[in-house]
């Protein structure tokens, strides 16, 4: 029986900003079902842009990007991907924009074509699941950094995705909020792809990591991986290290 398609793959991806040097040469990335894969690299080596062109938000200038099996070509394609993949931004403003908590997180839902009533169930129970029971009145403006982190990974848990695409969940987070994070992370059963300098929290969350550097994805028999939280290939990268 043949095997079933990757959800996530892209090959040959070739991307660079106008007027900028080439991001990426020929990357290439697969993320099947089951996997949990975390991303590392230093500043700049293309690893939110790496998102963005899963998603469509940019196009590669070469290379072909699947999803579950289909290519995506064209924006229709994108538009029906996203319906599947859920995008967690870095800075969780640029995913809110409801006055409360509940009408965000049953945006979603909505826009996937449930009934008010059903969108305000799954909203309901996927702020339960977080364990933000009794948020759903709140306004966004009023909460801090770290229930807006989660927040937003309400707003794309509600909406049942079959991959989530997490671009430094636990920037700004606290120590405990990090832990509660963390935890919902191992609970789901979800496929997905973490960006994140901080090693210990993607060896916790992630089965296996990679680093992006030099435009290409690097697996984890091709790099060193450094307690001081940057993952570079055997020394080929130039960089110090300070206590």
């Amino acid at each position: 029986m043949a095997a079933a398609p990757p959800l996530i793959k892209l090959s040959g991806i070739s991307f660079s900003y106008p007027g900028g040097k080439p991001l990426f040469k020929g990357l290439d990335l697969e993320l099947r079902a089951g996997e949990r894969l975390g991303l590392s690299g230093p500043n700049g080596a293309g690893k939110t842009t790496l998102f963005h062109l899963i998603v469509g938000l940019l196009k590669p200038a070469a290379g072909a990007i699947e999803a579950f099996g289909s290519p995506l070509k064209n924006e229709s394609d994108f538009v029906a991907a996203r319906r599947r993949i859920g995008l967690l931004f870095q800075d969780a403003d640029d995913q809110l924009f409801s006055p409360t908590v509940l009408e965000d997180v049953a945006f979603g839902p909505l826009n996937l074509g449930k009934t008010p009533a059903e969108a305000r169930e799954a909203a309901t129970r996927t702020l339960a699941l977080l364990g933000l029971q009794g948020f759903e009145e709140r306004p966004i403006h009023h909460l801090s950094g770290g229930e807006k982190k989660l927040v937003s990974l309400a707003t794309l848990l509600a909406m049942e995705p079959e991959v989530l695409l997490l671009d430094e969940p636990t920037n700004g987070l606290d120590d405990k909020t990090k832990a509660n994070f963390l935890d919902i992370l191992q609970r789901l059963e979800i496929s997905f792809i973490i960006i994140s300098h901080e090693l210990d929290f993607l060896e916790q969350s992630a089965r296996t990591i990679y680093a992006l550097a030099e435009g290409r994805i690097l697996s984890d028999d091709q790099i060193t991986l450094h307690r001081h939280v940057h993952a570079h290939p055997h020394g080929s990268l130039p960089h110090h290290h300070h206590d």
